[in-house]
């Protein structure tokens, strides 16, 4: 492996079999949009609907979004199955930069990052218990309605106006970074990559709407695992054997598990990656939009918690996966770092690398690799289009400017939305190439606004006596806590006051003159404490800021008066707290049913 190593990307280019693979990987899914934009559409259209029995239990309130087609369109009538959507709750979350990013994490910094793969489990618990009941109970459409029913309007509009800002930064990295890895491996050019991605994303996304999308999801997820792990397995067969392996990783630094310091300035311990792994993870999963529209397109708490189960499952097999690609990088070029070599300019190139160079001698790998590259790019963009345009309607259209747009007009302004955030993703790909800066502040943007938000629904489900003046106080608070944080750190990375955590790399088996970048020590003590915490601590900051200063000035400014609360918008893990002046409505209501059923 090391001679291979030692040959340049001009070497793997991509071959006919590979282009097929590739080709594949977009035919599949525009044809995916016009199945169930078109033909499966007009199939349901001519079955007769059949007659269904009266519901037992109460109907709380009835949300199709102003129309059964708009219903359709955005929840799948909340009638998709749990595989599908399960994967499509993978696809949410899993991306190119997830993919790419978490490789690099392992070669540059250990082993310790694999614990990210317990907080993964953690959070799925959590998520499946403490919050999905509450917005199952609600039938919510969209997951910012729960801030109106808690707190208020306002609450919820600037909770919906963050998340609309957070997809908008975020939606340049979905395709940006795959973009670079198919220039890198195929040799095609990024702004041509980049117009492909988003275009075939928009079709089958404006086309089918959600069940597109998820559908679509479920087969780009396997295809992307399946070429992760053909890498890994193929990785290994030509690798020197596992032992080989490990004793290289242990020799060079890189196997780290049990690194328990407590200091807080440290990228990678057991506590930051554990604790704020959980946090951030729990963050994303529990309360946004992206993935509470797919918990909510299942027709019960019962089989949303199954999909949560199998996304959790899949999602620490798959990260755990990378991890292990990431000490085959590390075993490859320990003697010869690629950066370091002028062999790819940026760590994000080190996965592409590492795949055209170990295995891309063998007919299709290249292929298959980007195409799930490619296919993580389309899923993530995917989800995002289409969480981005419902939270425009429902929250901000019919939430915020309190309009009731007809069946036509909303359809007009969901797809109109998709269309035009294909067209942002495009034009902020190409201001990320001109401005690398922006990079660092999109990522700090997003920081805040998860955590902020994910403190919110947090405060209101599990703190009963929490009112919308503490729940603002509390939000305002982690919001400008959060920001200067990360906005601070940006800063102070940038100015070159941070030393650099990368594990040392050697270029000894490097052809030619390579020398290693000197690293200019500096004295971080003189820097703001604050600015030296590990990136893992400014969520759980965030959230914490939230819970605690909104719990507290709500106990000042008329707390929320508890025996008047709706027991369906707090966790069914703090009902046994809840007076039972809370539950007489729900067991009159009980009693109205089962009298009703009596004289039937």
């Amino acid at each position: 492996m090391e001679a291979v190593a030692k040959k340049g990307m001009e070497d793997y280019r991509f071959g006919s079999v590979d282009y097929a693979v590739f080709l594949g990987m977009i035919v599949l899914s525009t044809s995916t949009g016009i199945y169930f934009g078109c033909i499966k559409k007009s199939k349901v259209k001519l079955e007769e609907a059949e007659p269904t029995l009266p519901t037992t239990t109460p109907e709380r309130r009835k949300h199709d979004f102003g129309s059964e087609k708009m219903s359709e369109y955005l929840l799948g009538s909340r009638n998709l199955k749990v595989f599908p959507v399960a994967m499509s709750l993978i696809a949410s979350y899993i991306s190119g930069v997830t993919i790419l990013g978490t490789t690099s994490e392992i070669y540059n910094y250990g082993t310790q990052y694999w614990f990210i793969a317990i907080a993964i489990v953690l959070q799925g618990i959590a998520v499946s218990y403490v919050y999905i009941p509450v917005f199952s109970a609600l039938q919510v459409g969209s997951s910012y309605e729960y801030l109106e029913m808690r707190f208020h309007s306002v609450v919820r509009s600037i909770a919906s106006f963050m998340f609309i800002l957070d997809e908008i930064l975020f939606l340049p990295f979905i395709v940006y970074v795959p973009a670079i890895a198919l220039n890198q491996v195929s040799g095609i050019n990024l702004h041509v990559i980049a117009v492909v991605i988003v275009v075939v994303c928009v079709f089958y996304t404006f086309v089918g709407g959600i069940k597109a999308v998820v559908h679509t999801d479920a087969w780009q997820v396997l295809v992307m695992f399946l070429s992760v792990l053909a890498v890994a397995i193929l990785a290994t067969v030509y690798a020197n054997g596992l032992n080989v392996l490990f004793d290289d990783a242990a020799k060079g630094g890189r196997l780290i598990f049990n690194n328990t310091n407590p200091s807080p300035y440290v990228r990678h311990t057991v506590w930051s990656v554990l604790i704020g792994g959980f946090s951030y993870w729990t963050s994303f999963n529990a309360v946004n939009q992206t993935m509470v529209q797919r918990y909510m397109s299942l027709p019960s708490l019962k089989k949303a918690r199954a999909s949560m189960a199998i996304f959790t499952i899949g999602v620490a097999a798959f990260v755990s996966v990378c991890c292990y690609v990431g000490l085959l990088i590390y075993e490859m070029y320990k003697d010869c770092d690629p950066l370091s070599a002028g062999l790819i300019t940026h760590d994000d190139q080190l996965l592409p690398l590492f795949v055209v160079q170990s295995v891309g001698h063998i007919y299709g790998m290249s292929g298959l690799f980007i195409a799930g590259i490619f296919g993580a790019a389309l899923s993530s963009l995917s989800v995002v289009l289409n969480s981005t345009s419902l939270v425009i309607l429902e929250d901000i259209v019919r939430g915020c400017f309190k309009m009731q747009p007809s069946e036509r007009a909303s359809t007009i302004l969901v797809k109109s939305t998709v269309i035009v955030l294909g067209l942002v993703a495009l034009s902020l790909v190409f201001v990320l190439e001109q401005l690398s800066g922006i990079l660092s502040i999109c990522t700090s943007m997003t920081a805040i606004a998860a955590g902020t938000t994910f403190g919110l629904f947090t405060l209101g489900m599990l703190v009963p006596w929490a009112n919308t003046v503490g729940t603002a106080v509390g939000g305002i608070a982690s919001a400008l806590l959060a920001g200067w944080i990360s906005f601070g750190t940006q800063f102070t990375i940038a100015a070159g006051e941070l030393n650099s955590q990368k594990l040392p790399v050697s270029v000894d088996g490097c052809v030619g003159n390579v020398t290693l970048r000197e690293n200019i020590w500096v004295d971080e003590e003189q820097v703001f404490p604050l600015y030296r915490l590990s990136y893992h601590w400014i969520n759980p900051i965030g959230v914490a800021t939230v819970i605690v200063v909104g719990a507290l000035v709500s106990l000042v400014t008329k707390p929320t008066n508890m025996k008047t609360l709706d027991p369906d918008l707090i966790s069914p893990v703090i009902h046994r707290f809840l007076p039972k002046e809370c539950f007489s409505g729900r067991n009159l209501h009980a009693q109205a049913h089962k009298n009703l059923l009596n004289v039937s």
